[in-house]
């Protein structure tokens, strides 16, 4: 562990100063001894990712996360893609090998790996989605791969919905809807797990929050909210006040940096310092 070795690494985005990966890979490669890594963030309008792409090689940074709006776009410049970034349609995770990158997903195994923090098992259960974006897609598949027994997708536009459903009918059972209708109220009331995957409710709007009635929902149903500024969003607050178990997002950020500290370096971050410098930056905002 630790290396005096000069790397570079990085975010693209636009904007991206709000990106608390800088800090938090920072941390982790002080932690690990690597003196010489660097972070960089860059804010990269949709029409020159191409160019930016090609600047990771020519600049031979070794690794690069991706963010709003490039998840997607980016995938038709790179030379490989796994598998999970390949069914879900966006990559956030790029490695360099060499002048040859390779996009990977790790959204969908934080959102995993923070439900086995939490003791929640999705397999057979009655998953309810809120939101068909780009965040849902990851948290769609990962369900799928778990073998959740049903999987609801409640949104404003209910054709999005369905749409995002229809993309995923061969790894699973889903169905979208209209978050509003009667039909959505109906499906909420078996749901072990509800995922909030829409930016309401986010800083600095925290007086929003998706339209459901938590009191529909069973005893004991989880409510995971993948936002995590603030940490108790009205929605998980709402939850709360009713006794139901809640989880924020920042798990699921931990987590995903986790594992693409680990496709950049090939060894394991020192969590409790990742953790500490995400807590300390968001509770200073």
């Amino acid at each position: 562990m630790g290396s005096s070795e000069i790397k570079n690494f990085g975010i693209l985005g636009y904007p991206v100063g709000h990106s608390l990966s800088p800090q938090m890979y920072k941390a982790a490669f002080e932690a690990a001894g690597f003196v010489n890594y660097n972070y960089i963030p860059f804010s990269i309008q949709a029409g020159r990712l191409f160019m930016a792409v090609e600047a990771i090689k020519g600049l031979n940074f070794r690794g690069m996360n991706v963010t709003i709006p490039h998840k997607t776009t980016i995938t038709g410049y790179l030379d490989a893609i796994d598998s999970d970034a390949m069914v879900i349609g966006a990559v956030n995770t790029v490695v360099n090998d060499g002048g040859m990158l390779t996009g990977y997903n790790t959204d969908v195994y934080g959102f995993l790996a923070s439900l086995r923090e939490a003791n929640f098992l999705p397999e057979d259960s009655h998953a309810v989605i809120l939101g068909a974006g780009g965040a849902a897609r990851a948290i769609l598949w990962g369900l799928c791969k778990k073998k959740a027994e049903f999987i609801t997708i409640g949104a404003r536009n209910p054709q999005k919905a369905q749409t995002l459903a229809n993309d995923f009918l061969n790894y699973g059972n889903v169905e979208g809807f209209d978050w509003n209708s009667e039909s959505f109220k109906e499906m909420i009331q078996t749901a072990d797990i509800v995922i909030n995957t829409t930016p309401l409710g986010m800083f600095p709007n925290v007086d929003d929050m998706p339209p459901i009635d938590l009191k529909l929902l069973p005893e004991g149903a989880l409510v995971y909210d993948i936002i995590y500024n603030p940490s108790d969003t009205k929605l998980i607050k709402t939850a709360k006040e009713l006794g139901f178990p809640t989880l924020n997002g920042l798990s699921m950020l931990l987590l995903q940096g986790k594992e693409s500290y680990r496709l950049y370096t090939g060894e394991e971050p020192d969590m409790e310092v990742m953790a500490k410098t995400l807590e300390r930056i968001l509770s200073a905002r």
